[in-house]
């Protein structure tokens, strides 16, 4: 049997759900660069860790990737400018997840790369496979300074990731192109439209850690995405791992388990069994930092669901309003009901469309008034199916009860902070008790040791 037979084979996780899919919304729309705004709103904190210390001052000219503000410790991240204009005064943004961050207005000024020449500019010409002349510190300086994160929604600092340490060896690249969020479908419209620069990112993150090993994996509902993965893998010793569609798959810790075998510890991380996990998305933009020195501009987003005129899948400039996606997209129609930040398992509902892309906003899902007609929350009647789907082997239920009584000791009891909040629990609950949310909200409120 050959590997990538065997990987096929045991590519899947204990627990998880099957929510309705939804990607036939965007699936079939290629790829396409939003013409250029006339102004962006670039926040200072898009990503976990401390946000950048600002480096530009209001009303000066900056450049498509000009650098905004620096990081301000090893957990953070750079910013760029990702259009030609001038700063404007600096101002709050709150982000769907609530957080009220800085952030510095940038109007468009001059002439803006658009069109075909930007896609040639991000993810267009030719991606080499051959990447031994890079030092494999580089490549971790490379991200740091072209402000890469997880583009998978964590937002965690990519050359965090890619720093060797002999005291934690890596052997293992996971490339992870699962995208298991129902709807969403920039992801897998990146891997067939630029699947070689994808690759050449995995080898070069793979050179970073001097790991052996390079497995991308992807749901069996993207067949497409194997194949083009597979022809611009060949060659290469990149594996292609198929797994069974079922939700969270594209979680790190599921992920994991799935392709390799190994359980990252509750209190963990991947590189605690010597695994680092890049999105597809991170590992484009990780070659296009190493090889044509661009930090991160711009990324695709899914703008999707029954609530939009014309779901597409968007290639726009940090800092674009939701406004001016759905604009593109033809705006909402007349039964939309709710935009979610996010995919409807694990996003957040916002109320206000001037809210801007961010480096982790994979998409916009745009739900009809059927979409979200609910049925009435009722009382916990203990039939343990949050528990039985719960992929991180957690009692979703006692979480949220502790949450929402404010007992943190016995929220600490349960392991609340090993949450993964995938939402999986809340999506089975016949209850209809929103869990996630409540667990969600005990996170924020718990008491720092």
């Amino acid at each position: 049997m050959t590997a990538a037979a065997t990987l096929a084979r045991r590519a899947s996780f204990p627990h998880g759900v099957h929510p309705p899919e939804g990607k036939h919304f965007a699936a079939d729309k290629p790829i396409e660069p939003l013409p250029p705004p006339a102004e962006v709103v670039i926040p200072f904190a898009q990503h976990l860790g401390a946000p950048a210390r600002p480096v530009v001052k209001p009303r000066q000219e900056v450049k498509c990737g000009d650098l905004l503000g620096e990081p301000a410790g090893f957990i953070s991240a750079a910013v760029h400018c990702s259009i030609n204009g001038k700063t404007q005064a600096f101002c709050a943004v709150t982000l769907p997840n609530a957080r009220h961050v800085p952030a510095v207005p940038v109007k468009a000024d001059g002439e803006q790369l658009s069109g075909q020449a930007l896609w040639d500019d991000v993810y267009g010409g030719d991606w080499p496979s051959n990447v031994g002349g890079v030092e494999p510190r580089a490549v971790a300086d490379a991200a740091a300074a072209a402000g890469l994160v997880g583009m998978g929604g964590a937002a965690f600092p990519t050359h965090v990731k890619l720093v060797h340490n002999d005291n934690k060896p890596i052997d293992t690249i996971l490339i992870n192109g699962c995208e298991c969020e129902p709807f969403l479908t920039s992801d897998y419209r990146l891997m067939l439209q630029a699947p070689r620069a994808i690759v050449t990112g995995a080898l070069l993150a793979a050179r970073a850690q001097h790991a052996g090993r390079i497995v991308a994996v992807i749901e069996d509902n993207k067949p497409r995405a194997v194949e083009a993965m597979r022809d611009a893998a060949a060659g290469t010793g990149i594996e292609v791992a198929v797994a069974r569609t079922k939700y969270p798959q594209g979680g790190e810790r599921q992920a994991i388990l799935a392709v390799t075998g190994r359980r990252v510890p509750t209190a963990g991380l991947p590189l605690d069994v010597g695994v680092v996990v890049v999105n597809v998305g991170t590992a484009a933009a990780l070659a296009r930092a190493v090889l044509r020195g661009k930090p991160l501009t711009h990324r695709v987003v899914c703008v999707t669901g029954g609530g939009v005129a014309e779901p597409k899948n968007v290639l726009a400039p940090i800092g674009t309003s939701y406004q001016a996606l759905i604009d593109f997209c033809g705006g909402l129609t007349a039964d939309a009901a709710r935009v979610i930040s996010g995919g409807p398992m694990m996003g957040f509902a916002v109320g206000d469309l001037a809210t801007p892309v961010t480096k982790g906003t994979s998409g916009l899902t745009v739900l009809t008034a059927r979409d979200v007609r609910a049925a009435e929350e009722t009382h916990c009647i203990r039939c343990g199916r949050c528990v039985d789907v719960c992929p991180a082997a957690l009692v979703p239920t006692k979480i949220a009860a502790a949450a929402k009584a404010g007992d943190w000791e016995l929220a600490r009891r349960y392991y609340i902070t090993a949450c993964i909040e995938c939402g999986c629990c809340g999506y089975i609950c016949p209850a209809r008790i929103p869990l996630v949310q409540l667990i969600r909200m005990g996170k924020s409120l718990l008491p720092r040791d």
